[in-house]
């Protein structure tokens, strides 16, 4: 039961630390386009790990059967998925973000399904439908325009490879440290995207970019979302199965709506109480399981 509760601790401080990543993005991505953007952010990221990585002498080795895997989880994951996040936030709204993220849960338990064998009990299923019933009270009434289907096909890919990102980190070998993981995960992205991301960056208005709005922003992408996000989603996934784990990727959407509402002057209503007590609802009904 303490590594059932410790590893719900890691994957809810996750979501809520993404939750807060639209409102970021949505303000930076003004300035910086999504490539260069993801492509800066895991740059500071991967300090931030080396160091942390140095700090607790971890262990970087990797046996040569396990890199292909270690290879995908950064190619599909820190790669793919970031950058159709970033884009599909670019192009849509916060809210919209909100409601097809939310349907990244579904995908794992499908992924886990097939990938994993793990059963689809009563008690998950319940939980799911309860916890995405929350979201859509949340945000489901959000009008979704026409303009931003675009944005809306590069999410859903968002949510897709996430998934399956998720899904493979339970293949890991236990062996292997969060901290080692995550930072070859990220590596992978930086290698990717280097060749992309260098031509673009002399043409990044840098004026700009020492507002205070920017680097800071940076910096939460950076050291925040992606370096402590990604290391407690990863511990995280290591301690409860995949089909529970992703449930608390409902978080999201409520951090999200709420930092909106406290920063952005966005309006939040009843609905919103409504739908926060059902994905709470729906989470503790997998803990109480675990």
């Amino acid at each position: 039961m303490k590594k059932t509760l410790l590893g719900s601790l890691y994957l809810s401080l996750a979501a809520s630390i993404w939750g807060g990543m639209y409102v970021v993005v949505k303000v930076v991505v003004d300035t910086l386009p999504p490539l260069e953007l993801v492509w800066l952010r895991y740059m500071i990221a991967i300090i931030a790990l080396i160091i942390i990585g140095t700090i607790t002498k971890q262990s970087w080795r990797i046996d040569k059967r396990d890199w292909l895997l270690i290879f995908m989880i950064g190619l599909i994951g820190n790669t793919i998925s970031i950058v159709a996040q970033e884009i599909g936030t670019m192009l849509s709204t916060a809210q919209m973000g909100a409601i097809i993220t939310a349907t990244t849960p579904a995908f794992m338990v499908v992924f886990a399904r097939f990938m994993l064998k793990e059963k689809i009990t009563f008690k998950k299923a319940v939980s799911i439908i309860l916890a995405t019933f929350g979201v859509y009270m949340i945000v489901g009434s959000a009008h979704i325009d026409s303009s931003h289907q675009l944005g809306g096909v590069a999410l859903l890919i968002a949510a897709l490879t996430w998934s399956l990102m998720s899904v493979l980190i339970k293949r890991v070998p236990e062996q292997y440290s969060p901290i080692v993981v995550t930072s070859y995960g990220t590596l992978v992205a930086i290698i990717v995207l280097t060749p992309l991301a260098i031509p673009r960056l002399i043409k990044l208005d840098f004026h700009a970019m020492v507002e205070p709005s920017i680097w800071g922003g940076l910096l939460y992408l950076g050291v925040i979302s992606t370096a402590c996000g990604f290391l407690l989603w990863n511990r995280g996934l290591q301690m409860l199965n995949a089909t529970s784990g992703g449930l608390f990727f409902f978080f999201q959407p409520i951090v999200g709506t709420f930092l909106g509402w406290l920063l952005l002057g966005e309006q939040i209503g009843v609905s919103f109480w409504i739908g926060t007590v059902l994905i709470f609802s729906g989470v503790l009904l997998v803990i109480r399981e675990e």
